[in-house]
């Protein structure tokens, strides 16, 4: 019997070696070695299962995952919780990665849109997707349907973007609406990793305070990470006591709130395409070249 790390043990069938054609004129001493040698082997890779675990993701099929908890959290947004196959499942959705996912719109007919995950892979066992389902959209309908219990066609990972520790000093980012879902997967990736010096740098538009999505747990990165992260709402209609932004963001906004142009530093946007075409003519007249832009 053989002890192996997390209270595990694996049991060697020594009268099974001895039965096999090569291990009929070895030696006692190296049909024991050979026994240990396929021990150790196990062991190293149960520790690299244990380390790397296998995600849930299939990046040619669909595959149903369960929803487990829907929770309103605006008019017009609510929170997705879905499980994984196990308790100790992890999606394995790299950093800057999407995932596709299928429904039916309100006639019928399947329809197919891309949704960044507000979780990460140290999330087990679930992941959590924000959804902002507007009156006419088609696959808003089918999220606006969906009930718990209800099953949701996924395939991924996929997406142009991919991310690293330190790839820059510092990401300014631009979002608008739901558009701050794969902003706020880089942020928790870079604010949870102690050894991610990257500096995050959040111009937030929307319409209304109720308008944003996440903001509470925006705003406790923000308080919990004041040397890392910074971020700074812009309202087109605001509060009558408000501190953040107005109107539509400017380049006054990008030029007071985001990194200057410089070769380690990137710009990622990701919005209603109006609001992409006007903030890429604003970065474009301050100086940011297309290597230092990405639009999500």
């Amino acid at each position: 019997m053989l002890e192996l790390p997390f209270n595990m043990t694996l049991s060697i069938p020594t009268l099974y070696f001895k039965s096999l054609p090569f291990a009929q004129n070895l030696e006692p001493e190296f049909l024991n070695g050979a026994i240990a040698l396929v021990a150790v082997g196990l062991t190293a890779a149960y520790i690299y299962y244990r380390k790397n675990p296998k995600g849930c993701l299939d990046p040619k099929n669909f595959k149903e995952f369960k929803l487990v908890k829907k929770t309103q959290i605006s008019p017009n947004a609510a929170r997705f919780k879905f499980a994984l196959p196990t308790p100790k499942s992890i999606l394995g959705l790299p950093v800057g990665k999407n995932i596709l996912v299928r429904g039916r719109d309100s006639q019928g007919e399947e329809v197919m849109r891309s949704y960044t995950p507000i979780t990460l892979d140290s999330d087990i066992g679930y992941f959590e997707l924000v959804v902002k389902m507007y009156p006419n959209g088609k696959m808003s309908h089918h999220f606006r349907q969906m009930k718990e219990g209800d099953n949701l066609a996924v395939k991924g990972p996929k997406g142009r973007f991919s991310y690293k520790p330190g790839q820059v000093r510092a990401l300014g980012m631009i979002a608008g609406g739901s558009g701050i879902t794969p902003m706020f997967q880089l942020i928790r990736a870079i604010v949870e990793n102690p050894k991610d010096k990257t500096k995050v740098y959040l111009i937030y538009a929307n319409v209304t305070v109720d308008d944003i999505l996440l903001k509470e747990e925006l705003d406790r990165f923000a308080n919990t990470f004041p040397h890392r992260f910074h971020v700074y709402h812009v309202l087109n209609k605001p509060p009558n006591e408000w501190n953040g932004g107005v109107g539509y963001i400017s380049k006054e906004m990008i030029e007071s709130h985001c990194p200057a142009p410089s070769p380690d530093i990137q710009i990622l946007r990701c919005g209603p395409p109006p609001m992409n075409k006007a903030i890429g003519t604003h970065l474009a007249a301050l100086g940011y070249t297309s290597n230092m832009q990405f639009e999500f």
